[in-house]
């Protein structure tokens, strides 16, 4: 733990409690420690409560609201390709675990479609850690904000399922690295 990582809560903010995915409301002059500031949330300790908010909410913690961290690109709609889109998807978090979903194996499919009134649909399959986490929601709308964010993506479904259950081996080697399982 850093000194900086310690902080209070600088004004009335909305925050979901992971696991379970309720809304809460913190209130000014409440002490944090900022647990994870990766992808466009952070996750504060609060009590020795988790609580999840948004990137843009980042003043009420003294920090300065995440700027999108992905480019934005002028792409033709055949560039926006399944390697876009996970690149787009690394850039989502679990909120409980410091390393992006994509790493995590969290994504089982993606599939893109070309729309008849133009434009592209895009489909992903994804798991969670837990089939029975609150965060699903939370994550679920992340992943389409993100992929709604690429240019030419006018429509995303994203399908929650459990089978294969999700599995420690499903990670990258530099998510388990970065988790110390290496």
């Amino acid at each position: 733990m850093r000194p900086q990582d310690i902080t209070i809560i600088k004004r009335e903010v909305q925050a979901v409690i992971i696991p379970y995915g309720e809304n809460v409301t913190l209130m000014p002059g409440t002490e944090a420690l900022v647990t994870q500031d990766k992808g466009n949330s952070y996750t504060l300790n609060v009590n020795g409560n988790l609580l999840r908010i948004d990137g843009q909410d980042a003043d009420a913690i003294g920090r300065t609201p995440a700027k999108n961290t992905l480019p934005k690109e002028d792409l033709t709609i055949e560039q926006v390709d399944q390697d876009l889109i996970y690149r787009y998807l690394k850039s989502c978090y679990d909120p409980e675990i410091p390393v992006n979903i994509v790493d995590l194996g969290l994504i089982y499919q993606v599939s893109t479609e070309s729309l008849k009134k133009g434009g592209l649909y895009v489909g992903i399959q994804m798991t969670l850690t837990a089939a029975g986490c609150g965060m699903g929601p939370v994550i679920v709308a992340d992943v389409e904000q993100v992929i709604l964010a690429l240019p030419h993506v006018k429509q995303v479904d994203v399908v929650l399922v459990f089978d294969p259950p999700w599995n420690a081996d499903m990670m990258s080697e530099e998510a388990r690295l970065e988790l110390g399982l290496l």
